[in-house]
């Protein structure tokens, strides 16, 4: 739990509003902080990006949460940037700097019996082998495979839709024969994209039977807590704790984060505000 006499910041980054379900996540451990989320709408979809200009980027949104906001502690709750600008990222601030990607990879591990595990993400991820790279220096072995339609599916609410469903069901089916051909045996899938918390059930309904999803959103909130508390061990806080802080901002489009991201986040984003980064 947080010291009732504190209230740290702990900023959180993304290039869009999917990683407000990691915000989300979050909230359940250390519901008395105060957060600074930002989403860098005006230079999404970071994927189309070269590594420089995405590291250029992500540094921009850390300095204005740590210089402007006085986070404390940062979370890059988007893929792309924790696979491409993690250490460039780390380098430029002065405070703790956590992905998605180890903790998603960590918590694979923890999970998997067989030492086989699949991955779901966006091309840009996949084409990053951030996952299988992380994966495989834990032991394990992965396939990754890249899930385009789903994140416009789950942006346009879509997400218990059946033709939703058929979609994972399609490419889920793609991907176990993938991994039959190598002759794995996977026990757990990690969804390596921030978005897909909200398509859980859908993919939990399509996976065989004993194969566990890995939600990497929860497992950085989780990293988070232990890094940030310095702590073997996280609980949810009771119900007494101070009411928490949201602070939202995005670079563009902050009336469709407005209504999208309280989707994401499970409760209303309230006003957000509205940032320039530069082009």
């Amino acid at each position: 739990m947080i010291n009732s006499s504190t209230r740290p910041t702990i900023g959180v980054f993304d290039s869009g509003f999917g990683g407000l379900t990691v915000l989300q996540a979050l909230l359940t451990y250390l519901p008395g902080a105060r957060y600074a989320f930002l989403g860098d709408t005006a230079r999404l979809p970071y994927g189309s990006k070269s590594r420089r200009t995405i590291a250029r980027y992500a540094i921009e949104s850390a300095h204005f949460l740590v210089r402007e906001q006085g986070a404390e502690f940062l979370v890059i709750a988007c893929n792309t940037a924790s696979a491409l600008a993690l250490d460039a990222i780390q380098d430029a601030v002065p405070v703790p700097v956590l992905g998605v990607i180890e903790p998603g990879a960590k918590a694979a591990l923890e999970a998997s019996r067989t030492g086989d595990v699949l991955v779901i993400a966006t091309d840009a991820t996949v084409q990053s082998h951030a996952y299988a790279s992380a994966c495989h220096a834990r032991g394990l072995r992965a396939v990754e495979k890249a899930c385009p339609l789903l994140v416009p599916l789950v942006e346009e609410g879509w997400t218990n839709h059946p033709i939703t469903a058929e979609v994972i069901r399609i490419y889920l089916d793609e991907l176990w024969a993938e991994a039959t051909q190598k002759a794995m045996h996977p026990d757990a899938l990690v969804l390596g994209c921030t978005h897909y918390p909200l398509l859980r059930p859908l993919i939990e309904a399509a996976v065989p039977p004993g194969v566990q999803v890995i939600d990497s959103a929860a497992a950085a909130a989780h990293a988070a807590v232990l890094q940030f508390n310095g702590r073997a061990a996280a609980h949810p806080a009771s119900s007494g704790e101070q009411q928490t802080e949201i602070h939202c901002f995005a670079t563009d489009s902050v009336e469709k984060f407005e209504r999208l991201g309280s989707r994401f986040l499970g409760r209303p984003v309230g006003k957000v505000g509205l940032v320039d980064l530069g082009g």
